[in-house]
């Protein structure tokens, strides 16, 4: 089992709104070539480029966003609330990342947020609803997948607007 203490912190993202950030192809329009290259980037057939919905975010947010873009609309970019985490690094040896779990309740449950062992000491969660509070958790992970206990808790509360 790894030993050590993670301190985790966390701290309010921003809102960002970008005039061109829906025109994907960047050939000056936002039209249905855009829609197209975002469900692919979306689907993983192309490496995700985008950062509508947040850097490297290719879901169906950013997928919606285009389109109502291509249809006319403004372009919303950027994660509307986010939180980033940061923690010290472990001082176990063989430590190869970090799992970072959220609750919705203090102390838990808990869900891995991750599907891979981050690399570094940071973690931005762009997947949180406007008025929510969020208890976030991190673990270090070992090359034999061994956790951690539990990293002390971090509370972040989302501002409703």
């Amino acid at each position: 089992m790894l030993a050590g203490y993670l301190s985790l912190f966390c701290s309010p993202g921003s809102w960002s709104q970008a005039a061109n950030a829906c025109d994907l192809n960047q050939d000056g329009v936002v039209d249905f070539l855009d829609v197209q290259l975002a469900n692919n980037m979306a689907l993983g057939l192309v490496p995700c480029t985008a950062d509508v919905a947040g850097p490297g975010v290719c879901n169906v947010v950013m997928v919606q966003r285009v389109t109502n873009a291509a249809l006319g609309g403004a372009c919303v970019a950027g994660a509307l609330h986010s939180v980033t985490l940061t923690w010290t690094a472990s001082a176990s040896p063989n430590v190869i990342g970090y799992n970072v779990y959220r609750g919705s309740a203090s102390n838990g449950p808990y869900t891995k947020m991750n599907s891979l062992p981050v690399a570094g000491t940071t973690f931005t969660d762009y997947a949180v609803q406007a008025g929510q509070t969020y208890y976030y958790v991190a673990t270090a992970v070992d090359g034999s997948g061994n956790e951690s206990a539990y990293s002390n808790q971090a509370q972040a509360v989302i501002p409703s607007w």
